[in-house]
């Protein structure tokens, strides 16, 4: 009788009626409650159906029966698994496995375990066995790719998903993955291929658009990510990480607004999602959306006392003038975002050179501000003391100051191919003494590269002002303006004192001769200019109010501004208004196709007015060569000091102002006593050529001793310390 019902119900089973088939293994065992094939049977079904606690202990009763069931002990550990209990599975398939060890199915099924349980080699060699035993398990190579990509074994990886692939041309999983293992390997064009054979298998595979959105993004084709996650919310509308990854695309591309629009749906969603309200505030800040100012900056602050995720270190930099605030945000990104290589690639080797080796890392060596203070700096080196590389990984748009680097800088290596791993390993290869990194966290930085310490000395200058908060970073150039000695615990690299200023300048740049005129530029004939040439994101309401009130005191003065983006024009001119400043009051420059006529229209303006948290840097730079007396207030942060550092090292003293009172007050002055600004212009013009500022030469000598001092410490066995360099004569 109960083979016939159990002949029945298996019928049933295979049919799929779950439900019938059930409740007649229910009666046999009944009858028989150790009927074994009932057991099984039953915690089968219930497997099937999703009632994972009755499979796995229909299974253990059916195992107390025959423990030499391959499928009971198979099934059970699948139970098992879906219960989240993976070493109890792994425990149900090493038992099987003992039973018979070439079964396939089984030792597939422990690697899955074994994987769960961050086993990954472990896992690797049991789907090994399986490929070995069975060459044409699509599954086994597909998994062994997993278990390589999760150990970072990229280009093994990459060959077990092009076996998978190989047999089952259509397994989406093995596309989607082996798109991993290629972005890994810095081959990005063959991902994206990859990805989209996945995507044209399953359409509507979201993790397989995102991933996409982040491919394109590292391929700077930010309006194709854009369109990527558009995918994804189409089908996943509130999909928060897709929202955030949307919004942060949005805000490279400019497009303020759409950003602002999906941060602040993400902060609804979670108030505390990772760097969501910084990527917020830059896009408010950009677009001069002032609105909630005040509420973002107490946000952060709070957040980065309680040590979380809250902005990039960039985008703090526009927020805060704390030294000691600015450090907590560095130190947070570099401990989430950057952790250290276990495996240093330089392991305190001594080199033994005739000549320093000295490279330089950046995505600007192109027509960037970084790459115009720079470009008389490596034409000035002494090639007879050091040996100087460039590591570049930017874009390969071919414009006059390209041209004039690669000549500078005749070992130029083109890294965009690699990934930061490769990137620290050539650097490691050619035993370089001292690596210098040009961006710190800005722009399309590649901070990880130093991550894996490739070189025994390894500096933080210039395109980052300010700490990186990191252990792998030796030292930072600054002055004594821009890091007092008593602000040197606010940073975690040793720091180093150029006697001037550590902005270097290109003494060759050059100026076009015919200055246009105001009406070419939209400036009314008469009536005094203050201009400020700074990104829109250092503009804060307490700058904006100074100014103000400066155009409401002195009378047809205009405000020259750059014309960044509509959004934050229209913004400007509305807070302009809502403070009873006509909107003509505010003008706005159009960019101009070469630096050289930017310089000659900046001579047009009377002063110009700097900014605070965040100083003008190059654009400071800039109006100072072209005769424009520059306006500052001390900060009391690197990069709200460096307009005092150049003001200073071009002998102008007299325009550094301490507090946001006496700055008004002396612009004020300035504008009104046209004897005394006039006076000012003739000393900047005086002291343009021979006060330090604009010395190239000079300044690369002084940063030279900087690289020296450091290497002949190292070379005697001495830790990094902070020093200053002597001043030359």
């Amino acid at each position: 009788m109960n083979d016939q019902m159990l002949r029945t119900a298996v019928q049933l089973h295979q049919q799929g009626n779950l439900a019938e088939a059930s409740r007649i293994y229910g009666e046999v065992l009944r009858s028989n409650p150790k009927h074994f094939d009932a057991l099984y049977l039953l915690g089968f079904a219930n497997l099937q159906r999703g009632a994972f606690d009755d499979a796995e202990r229909l299974m253990g009763r059916a195992l107390e029966i025959n423990p030499s069931s391959l499928d009971a002990l198979r099934n059970r550990g699948v139970a098992l698994q879906q219960l989240n209990r993976h070493a109890d599975a792994l425990v149900s398939y090493e038992k099987g496995l003992a039973l018979a060890p070439h079964a396939v199915e089984i030792s597939i099924a422990r690697g899955t375990a074994l994987s769960q349980l961050g086993r990954h080699e472990e896992a690797f060699q049991a789907y090994d066995r399986a490929v070995v035993t069975k060459p044409d398990l699509v599954v086994g190579w597909a998994l062994r790719g997993n278990a390589l990509l999760e150990q970072g074994k990229y280009e093994e990886a990459l060959a077990s998903y092009d076996r998978a692939v190989g047999l089952q041309p259509d397994l989406a999983e093995a596309w989607r993955h082996r798109s991993l293992a290629l972005m890994q390997l810095g081959r990005f064009d063959d991902a994206l291929a990859s990805l989209d054979r996945t995507l044209a298998l399953r359409a509507d595979d979201t993790d397989s658009w995102n991933d996409r959105g982040h491919l394109l993004l590292m391929l700077n084709r930010h309006e194709e990510a854009v369109g990527a996650y558009d995918c994804v919310l189409t089908l996943r509308p509130h999909q928060v990480d897709t929202l955030y990854n949307r919004g942060n695309a949005l805000s490279i591309l400019k497009r303020y607004d759409e950003a602002i629009r999906d941060c602040e749906q993400v902060l609804a969603i979670d108030p505390d999602y990772h760097y969501a309200r910084g990527v917020l505030v830059h896009s408010r800040l950009q677009s001069c959306d002032w609105s909630a100012y005040n509420d973002d900056r107490l946000k952060v602050t709070i957040a980065l006392g309680a040590g979380k995720r809250v902005i990039s270190p960039f985008n703090h930099k526009a927020l805060s003038d704390s030294a000691s605030e600015q450090l907590q945000c560095a130190q947070v990104w570099a401990r989430n975002e950057l952790p250290m290589s276990p495996t240093p690639l330089w392991r305190g080797e001594k080199y033994r050179h005739r000549r320093i080796k000295l490279a330089y890392v950046s995505a600007d060596f192109n027509a960037s501000a970084v790459a115009t203070l720079m470009a008389g700096v490596f034409e000035h080196h002494d090639r007879h003391l050091f040996d100087i590389t460039a590591i570049w990984m930017g874009n390969d748009t071919q414009t006059d100051m390209r041209v004039r680097l690669k000549k500078a800088l005749r070992e130029f290596v083109d890294a965009r191919a690699m990934d930061d791993h490769q990137v620290a390993s050539h650097l490691r290869h050619m035993e370089a003494d001292i690596v210098v990194d040009l961006m710190g966290y800005t722009g399309e930085c590649r901070s990880r590269i130093f991550t894996h310490r490739p070189a025994p000395l390894q500096v933080n200058f210039l395109g980052f002002a300010g700490t990186m908060g990191a252990s792998f970073m030796d030292y930072i150039i600054a002055d004594r303006i821009v890091v007092p000695d008593a602000d040197r615990s606010a940073y975690a690299e040793k720091v180093v004192h150029l006697p001037d200023t550590y902005l270097p300048s290109d003494s060759t740049r050059t100026i076009d001769e015919r200055i246009p005129t105001r009406a070419e530029v939209g400036l009314p004939e008469r009536g005094f200019v203050f201009a400020s040439f700074n990104n829109a994101y250092k503009f804060t309401p307490a700058m904006f109010d100074i100014w103000m009130r400066l155009l409401s005191q002195v009378e047809n003065s205009v405000l020259w501004l750059p014309d960044h983006h509509p959004l934050a024009k229209s913004n400007l001119i509305r807070e302009a208004v809502q403070r009873g400043i006509d909107e003509k009051r505010l003008v706005f420059a159009e960019q101009v196709p070469s630096p050289s006529g930017h310089l000659a229209r900046l001579r047009l303006a009377d002063l110009f007015l700097d900014t605070l948290p965040y100083n003008a840097h190059s654009t400071a730079n800039d109006a100072l060569w072209a005769g424009l007396p520059v306006l500052t207030c001390l900060g009391n942060s690197f990069a709200g000091r460096v307009a005092a550092s150049l003001l200073l090292a071009v002998g102008l003293p007299e325009l550094v102002t301490e507090s946001l009172s006496s700055y008004e007050a002396l612009a004020l002055k300035l504008a009104r006593e046209p004897e005394l600004l006039a006076a000012v212009k003739a000393k900047l013009k005086r002291n343009r050529d021979t006060h330090p500022l604009f010395n190239t030469a000079r300044f690369t000598r002084h940063l030279e001793a900087a690289f020296t001092i450091m290497w002949e410490r190292h070379q005697r066995g001495e830790r990094p310390t902070a020093f200053a360099v002597p001043r030359l004569g």
